[in-house]
């Protein structure tokens, strides 16, 4: 089968997990919602292609693994919706107008968040497109190298710090797995390391895989699909994670 390599670096990353209370929480490895999101964001395509959205979600499969671990970073938000400016009514994403519903100190008080992040951390995914269908690979690789609009990991402001792409971004193997190991581990600079075949590094990779030889891990279900017609976070899937090496 044929991949794509990617290399996720940036000062942050964020892999949008469950929110609780004042807290967004982030998965350890992009979902696939994320991951269609971001190649649809390159190719151009918006909200309202929710038929392409939901057909291309079905189609994806990767593997990822952290050359370089990151660190955990929560920013602490908050806002004064007092202000004159934040008292009114505003426009939301889906074009309509919307206020903060609840008691006055909901509507026109302080609100105070935390968003979790991932700092300094350099990931590399190995993606996949399933079935008959477009895009294909190598349009995907197109957009990817001249995205129809800028691209983020995650939230707005967590920017790439290189291209997304591997210098050799397209290759081939007999499973995804198989391909994320034989691609270089980088280090912080983003060169090849010498020492790949003895680090430990962190994965997921997709659960009929199993656990094979060389990897230790487990099969746990992951709530990362998205019903993009509704805007909704809904659906789980199977998915490996564990260690690569060592």
């Amino acid at each position: 089968m044929k991949a794509l390599i990617l290399r996720l670096d940036a000062p942050l990353m964020s892999f949008g997990g469950v929110i609780i209370d004042q807290h967004g929480f982030t998965e350890r490895f992009p979902g696939k919602s994320l991951l269609t999101g971001l190649l649809a964001n390159a190719l151009g395509w918006r909200h309202g292609d929710f038929e392409r959205l939901q057909a291309l979600q079905a189609r994806l499969e990767y593997a990822a693994r952290w050359d370089v671990p990151p660190e955990r970073l929560v920013d602490y938000h908050t806002v004064d919706l007092g202000q004159p400016k934040m008292r009114e009514p505003g426009w939301t994403t889906r074009g309509e107008v919307e206020h903060r519903a609840g008691g006055p100190d909901a509507r026109y008080g302080t609100h105070i968040r935390y968003r979790h992040h991932w700092a300094d951390g350099l990931m590399t995914v190995a993606l996949a497109l399933t079935g008959e269908g477009e895009p294909d690979l190598e349009t995907v690789r197109q957009a990817l190298t001249r995205p129809a609009r800028p691209l983020f990991l995650g939230r707005k402001a967590c920017l790439p710090a290189r291209p997304l792409l591997d210098p050799e971004p397209m290759r081939q193997g007999p499973d995804l797995l198989a391909i994320l190991r034989a691609v270089p581990r980088w280090d912080r600079h983003g060169r090849p390391r010498q020492d790949t075949g003895v680090e430990k590094m962190e994965a997921c990779w997709p659960a009929d895989l199993g656990i094979p030889e060389g990897t230790r891990g487990e099969i746990r279900r992951v709530y990362d699909l998205r019903d993009w017609p509704n805007q909704l976070p809904a659906g789980s899937r199977e998915r490996a994670e564990g260690i690569l090496g060592g």
